[in-house]
């Protein structure tokens, strides 16, 4: 069959998948994060940590909650790594050094898994299975709780009172993540990928010579890496490794494990604020958003021009035979619109064009669906600043389901807006005012300051790919990029959780004629080119100078 088909059937069977299981899980999670029931392991968990799960929680306690668990994650991962060379099971790997120590309990304490080493030749089987797995499911219902917290402050009135963050956290976990994560892993597991705990072994090549690898528990660590929308990878080359990604069947479970919580989640905000029409309004922006981006990365990819493209059928460097352009292509959107930074394919080989769709897709805020939470709290931000808008061009107070959009609540998502575009600009721009760029780039010119700004662009939104022409384990990378994982992750936190109490204190606003009507498609539009727009005029002229210089010179 030819590729363009074939990766126009992918696209369709997984748009199936989705369709499918979005009205079950969404419900499910809205019961989840509804219910006042315990379960009796979740109470030997709150007994274990002395939280009341009961106890409803103001904003500032629940934003207090978050950032002690996450530092206490923080410091327990650096901990771990830094003994590893005394811990059992270590394969004979040294400690971490103090900075990439950092660096790596940063990152996935974030849900960015930003990784500058070889995870086969640096971590052993504690690191990987008690430090990088635990954290990958921690951070992923972090996010979902934060998001969870909004949706309250929308749905409760009269009230600063958001839930208790420790009972979202241990739901999420124990009711959701876990759960879903043993069925994937046994399928990863049917697929091929390997579930061990075995240590280095020399295997032969076909060229002659052998070549050593070790095992690991890889299947349970990928299947959370991707529906937690983590990232990461237990080997360098991560999911075109086909230790953890054996197949084109693997391949597309796991694209489906991206993004299903995501889009989920738009289901289970329409039920929890009793109205499903407000939850397929947000769906609808961000379906309308991947699909598109997929269609232009599937365009630029197989429109490659010349006679090495024409013979290999598209722009093949870079890319696993076994998956091949189509396959790539949606793989790479997946995890660009939202938080994972898994890649099957090297983002850094993608034509000109390509590698811009990938880094747009970051700076809309990979919300489009976007990280698990994440997206939701950042499309629901993107909402609040549309109806703003709106508001601004009728001459009327702008109200989002039900409640007013005032000076502070237009002031917090704005803050929102602006932490990661500074993060990003500014780090890109100190890092070309130093030395340590030309030390660390292997490409000069439009491209090499690409993977500058590609790489502070994963940083700050959480995502953790790379452009894999940039050597980042330098103390100054190590160190800035670790700043801007943890920024950029928690003070957005702090808006989006001042928002919801505010919300939540308001009275509602009954609906009249005038109210903006946002479960219209009007409404999906509007939000479409408010996110667009803010996006473009933000991250434009850096953009410009990279990707888009790259593509119109090729």
């Amino acid at each position: 069959m030819s590729p363009v088909p074939a990766g126009i059937l992918q696209l369709l069977a997984l748009v199936a998948a989705l369709g499918l299981s979005y009205r079950p899980l969404g419900d499910y999670m809205a019961r989840v994060y509804s219910s006042e029931k315990h379960y009796r392991p979740e109470k030997w968990i709150y007994k274990a940590i002395g939280a009341n799960p009961s106890a409803e929680m103001r904003w500032p306690a629940y934003l207090r909650g978050v950032l002690a668990f996450s530092a206490a994650g923080v410091l327990f991962l650096y901990g771990l790594q830094r003994l590893q060379g005394s811990l059992p099971g270590s394969l004979g790997f040294a400690s971490i050094d103090p900075d990439q120590a950092f660096n790596t309990a940063a990152s996935f304490v974030a849900n960015t898994n930003w990784q500058s080493y070889y995870g086969e030749q640096a971590m052993g089987h504690v690191v990987q299975t008690g430090g990088l797995a635990v954290q990958n499911f921690v951070s992923a219902a972090v996010g979902i709780a934060v998001a969870v917290a909004l949706v309250r402050g929308f749905a409760r009135s009269r009230t600063g009172e958001l839930g208790n963050f420790w009972a979202d956290l241990v739901r999420g976990v124990v009711r959701i993540l876990l759960p879903i994560s043993v069925v994937g892993a046994l399928v990863l597991v049917a697929c091929g990928a390997i579930q061990n705990f075995s240590g280095i072994h020399e295997v032969g090549q076909f060229t002659g010579g052998t070549q050593q690898w070790n095992g690991g528990a890889v299947a349970s660590q990928e299947v959370i890496k991707e529906l937690g929308t983590n990232g990461g990878g237990y080997f360098n080359a991560n999911s075109a490794h086909p230790f953890e990604n054996p197949n084109g069947l693997s391949n597309l479970f796991e694209i489906f494990l991206i993004l299903v919580i995501p889009f989920a989640l738009t289901r289970t905000f329409g039920r929890m604020v009793g109205s499903l029409k407000q939850g397929y309004a947000i769906l609808g922006t961000m379906a309308a958003i991947w699909l598109a981006f997929t269609a232009l990365m599937l365009w630029t990819e197989f429109a490659g021009r010349g006679p090495a493209f024409e013979l290999a059928g598209g722009a093949m460097e870079g890319k696993e035979t076994r998956f091949g352009i189509g396959a790539s292509a949606i793989f790479s959107v997946a995890t660009t619109l939202t938080s994972t930074g898994a890649v099957n394919s090297f983002h850094s080989s993608n034509t000109g064009f390509g590698g811009g769709i990938n880094l747009l897709g970051m700076q809309l805020g990979e919300i489009a669906p976007g990280g698990v939470g994440s997206g939701l709290y950042g499309m629901l931000i993107m909402a609040i600043i549309a109806v703003f808008i709106a508001g601004l061009m009728v001459g009327r107070t702008p109200e989002y389901l039900g409640k007013k959009i005032g000076t502070r609540e237009i002031k917090l998502a704005a803050c929102y807006i602006l932490v990661t575009p500074a993060l990003v600009l500014g780090f890109t721009a100190a890092s070309f005012v130093l030395d340590t760029p030309a030390n660390s780039m292997t490409n000069s010119g439009a491209h090499g300051f690409s993977e500058i700004l590609y790489a502070y662009t994963s940083g700050a939104n959480n995502n953790g790919s790379a452009f894999a022409g940039l050597n980042a384990d330098t103390q100054w990378f190590n160190s800035t990029i670790g700043i801007a994982m943890l920024l950029g992750r928690f003070l957005p936190m702090v808006f989006v959780l001042a928002l919801a109490g505010s919300l939540a204190e308001q009275k509602p606003v009954p609906e009249t004629a005038g109210t903006l009507r946002t479960e219209k498609p009007l409404f999906t539009g509007l939000l479409v080119g408010t996110i667009m727009i803010i996006t473009g005029l933000t991250y434009f002229p850096a953009l410009a100078l990279g990707p888009l210089a790259e593509g119109l010179a090729a």
